[in-house]
């Protein structure tokens, strides 16, 4: 049995996770020259960074690392979206990516992203393909990620543009709440739906000192972003990180 600790945070005031701007902004490809989008990316980034200042209190940090700027700088997000989204693509808001899913907010991937801190030839689980975003993100960080999409459309989908795109990502269609257990240990998992408590079978998979983000909460309420640290063979750590709204991890469990 693994022991789980949790760390409470006092949030001054409510917050929410999603903080939509009305600004086209862009991303580059990882090995594509420039595109015509350079200002709008370093918009982006601008934007994402405010908002990181603006929500210090519950990160515990006001800037992230610069290795997931370069990331989201070089990850098309347009190639995401569905193609009549295209020119939506660039606000740093979710989309709809078809099946009841989203494209999670710009700012919400570089957060998620850099509370895992990951590191080149990390071994990386994604919950929740989805298209594909945040795994490309990962993938550009020179880690080695595995990810698992319940709904096989989705999932054919988004394996067919990794590939396309020069991702190396593995994935399976399958139930995320089970992981992966053939290829655990992982350094780090990312949980890209709403959980009703935190998965068991994804603990077990973390290895010692791996972190785990993923959402907690009912899909009718404002959920929590929880980080997650084993720090040894039958302990865990958690900390509260900053309200959330996310789509609920499906499946039967």
């Amino acid at each position: 049995m693994v022991l789980i600790m949790f760390e409470l945070v006092s949030y001054r005031k409510p917050i929410t996770a999603l903080i939509v701007l009305p600004i086209m902004l862009c991303v580059c490809a990882q090995t594509r020259a420039d595109d015509g989008f350079q200002a709008k990316r370093e918009q982006l980034i601008r934007v994402i960074e405010a908002d990181v200042r603006d929500t210090s209190t519950y990160l515990k940090r006001s800037d992230l690392d610069a290795r997931v700027f370069d990331s989201m700088r070089r990850v098309p997000r347009h190639e995401f979206v569905p193609e009549h989204l295209a020119g939506q693509a660039y606000r740093n808001r979710p989309l709809p990516i078809g099946h009841g899913q989203t494209i999670s907010q710009p700012y919400i991937v570089a957060i998620m992203t850099d509370l895992l801190e990951p590191k080149p030839g990390h071994r990386l689980l994604e919950i929740g393909t989805g298209s594909g975003y945040q795994a490309a993100v990962l993938a550009a960080l020179d880690t080695r990620v595995f990810s698992i999409e319940i709904i096989e459309p989705l999932g054919l989908q988004a394996r067919q543009r990794l590939a396309r795109l020069g991702y190396a990502v593995e994935t399976r269609i399958g139930d995320g709440y089970y992981g992966w257990p053939e290829e655990a240990p992982f350094d780090g998992i990312i949980v890209t739906a709403a959980a009703s408590h935190i998965p068991p079978p994804l603990v077990k998979q973390l290895r010692v000192g791996g972190k785990m983000i993923i959402p907690v909460g009912s899909r009718f309420a404002t959920q929590e972003l929880i980080l997650i640290t084993r720090i040894s063979e039958d302990e865990v750590v958690t900390r509260q990180v900053l309200p959330v709204r996310f789509v609920p991890l499906t499946g039967k469990h």
